[in-house]
């Protein structure tokens, strides 16, 4: 139920997310969910892709900065307030997110969402227990 997530800083520069980009293009790598946070000086693109180990390597070999982390993705009713129940049950599980976004489709006519928590397991348990679908790593690829 984790998803490997893939994080690259980059200069906060014209080209570097078009160079970004290309380069995965190039190699085939599909990215099935995108998410870019800035600072004055610098990027974090986070991504989920069809070819993570192959993502990663043609990135450092260009020059990106690369690293991994775990993630999961939930399906929720793509209707008002369904973020706000989500959100419910996180804060009732004491549970912080660090971080949301969405991948660049949808499943069963349903909202999808990429979460990074702090304690990714007791996430997975919480939300479980409340009957949140959370997506397997194949189910987010093929959106």
């Amino acid at each position: 139920m984790k998803i490997e997530q893939i994080s690259v800083f980059l200069e906060n520069k014209a080209g570097r997310l078009a160079s970004l980009a290309s380069s995965l293009g190039d190699m085939g790598i599909n990215i099935r969910a995108i998410s870019l946070a800035d600072t004055s000086d610098f990027g974090i693109v986070r991504m989920i892709v069809n070819d993570t180990a192959g993502a990663r390597e043609v990135l450092k070999d260009r020059g990106f900065t690369v690293s991994l982390t775990e993630v999961i993705a939930v399906e929720i009713p793509d209707k008002p307030g369904a973020l706000a129940n989500l959100l419910g049950f996180i804060e009732e599980a004491e549970l912080n997110v660090e971080y949301i976004y969405g991948p660049t489709g949808s499943i069963r006519e349903n909202a999808v969402l990429i979460l990074r928590f702090d304690d990714l397991n007791k996430a997975i348990e919480a939300l479980s227990a409340h009957g949140v679908s959370i997506l397997k790593s194949s189910e987010v690829l093929n959106l």
